[in-house]
C-alpha cells in the first residue's frame, strides 16, 4: 500500500502552468444519450490539485500548487471560448473535483454558469464523496443538463482499496444513485490493467464487471482508460510486478465486451495509446477503428495483420 506521502515522493516535476490559461482544450463530435452525433467543447481547466492522490494518476502534472485563484477559472473558459467553434456539448475537466471549493471557487459560479448558457449538456469531473447539495444547487442554475463524470476505477475488492482513491464501490453506488434522484446523469471512467491486477483474463473479467456495476448504478456512460505508466510510482509498480501495461488486444476486447452489453454508451479512451502499439503496420487502422466505435457505438471486425493471425 502507498500512502500520499510515498506518491508524491516518486513525482516526477509538475508543468509549469499560467494560472489564467486552460492547459487544453479541444473540439470533437460524441453520440449523446439517443445516439445523435453531438459537438463537444472540452476544456482542461489549470487548478488545484486533487485532495485524493489516486495511485495510477498522472493528472497532477497539469495542476498548481496551491488553491485556484479566484477568477482564473471564468478567465480560461473565456479564453478557451473565444478559439472554439460552437457546439452542443461542453466538458469541464479540471484534473480532480469540480465541487471541490478550493478547484473552483463558489464566488465564480455565476459567472461560469452564465459562459454555459449555450449548451444543452455540461459535464463535469468529481470524486464520489464530494457529490452533494453543491452539485444540486449548480445544476439548478444551468440552462442544460448537468452530468459528472466519477472515477469509478474497478470493483474488485482487493484492487479498489490499494488505489488510495479513499472510495468503495459502495461509496460510488450511492453516489450515482443521490445524482441520477435528482436528475442529473453519470458517467463512470473505468481502467483496464489497474496497479495489482496484473493477469489479462482477469483485466478482461473485471473491466467487464464494473462496466456492468455502474449501468445497475444507473450510470449512462462508461469511458474505458488504458492505465498508462508516467507518474513516477506506476514506474515504481512495473519493477516490481504490480503493474502490467495493457496490450491493444485487451483493449479492443474489453471495449467489444462492454458495448455488447447494450447497458448505456461506451468509449474507449485513445489519447496517448501509442503505449499499447507493438506493431507499425495495424496501430494506425486498429486505432482509427476503436475511434469509429466511440462515434457508432457499434463494433466493428477487428482489423487483419500479419502480427495477429488469430483475426485474419
Amino acid at each position: 500500500m502507498h500512502d500520499n506521502r510515498e506518491i508524491e515522493k516518486l513525482r516526477p516535476h509538475r508543468n509549469f502552468l499560467n494560472p489564467d490559461i486552460p492547459y487544453h482544450f479541444l473540439h470533437e463530435q460524441e453520440p449523446g444519450t439517443g445516439d445523435a452525433l453531438q459537438r463537444v467543447n472540452t476544456i482542461f481547466l489549470t487548478g488545484k490539485e486533487c485532495a485524493f492522490k489516486c495511485l495510477m494518476c498522472d493528472l497532477w502534472k497539469n495542476t498548481l500548487n496551491g488553491p485556484t485563484p479566484p477568477g482564473a477559472i471564468i478567465k480560461q473558459i473565456d479564453y478557451a471560448l473565444a478559439k472554439l467553434p460552437e457546439a452542443d456539448v461542453i466538458k469541464l475537466y479540471n484534473n480532480g473535483n469540480f465541487f471541490d471549493k478550493k478547484a473552483i471557487p463558489t464566488a465564480d459560479y455565476p459567472g461560469i454558469i452564465e459562459r454555459l448558457k449555450p449548451y444543452s449538456r455540461v459535464i463535469v469531473e468529481n470524486h464520489p464523496k464530494l457529490c452533494d447539495e453543491a452539485c444540486l444547487e449548480f445544476k439548478d442554475n444551468l440552462n442544460g443538463t448537468l452530468e459528472i463524470a466519477m472515477g469509478l476505477e474497478t470493483i474488485h475488492p482487493a484492487v479498489l482499496p490499494k488505489l488510495n482513491k479513499q472510495m468503495t464501490a459502495e461509496d460510488f453506488s450511492k453516489a450515482a444513485r443521490f445524482l441520477r434522484s435528482n436528475g442529473i446523469d453519470v458517467r463512470a471512467f473505468i481502467l483496464l490493467n489497474p496497479p495489482y491486477l496484473t493477469d489479462k483474463a482477469e483485466n478482461i473479467k473485471w473491466v467487464h464487471n464494473t462496466v456492468q456495476f455502474a449501468f445497475d448504478c444507473g450510470v449512462q456512460c462508461c469511458s474505458i482508460i488504458p492505465t498508462r505508466p508516467g507518474n513516477g510510482v506506476m514506474e515504481l509498480l512495473y519493477q516490481q510486478g504490480y503493474y502490467v501495461p495493457p496490450s491493444l488486444d485487451t483493449l479492443e476486447e474489453v471495449f467489444e465486451n462492454a458495448l455488447a452489453l447494450n447497458g448505456g454508451r461506451v468509449f474507449v479512451d485513445t489519447w496517448d495509446i501509442a503505449f499499447l502499439a507493438h506493431c507499425s503496420l495495424c496501430f494506425e487502422a486498429r486505432k482509427n477503428r476503436l475511434e469509429a466505435m466511440n462515434l457508432n457505438q457499434q463494433i466493428y471486425p477487428r482489423i487483419t495483420c500479419s502480427c495477429n493471425p488469430d483475426h485474419a
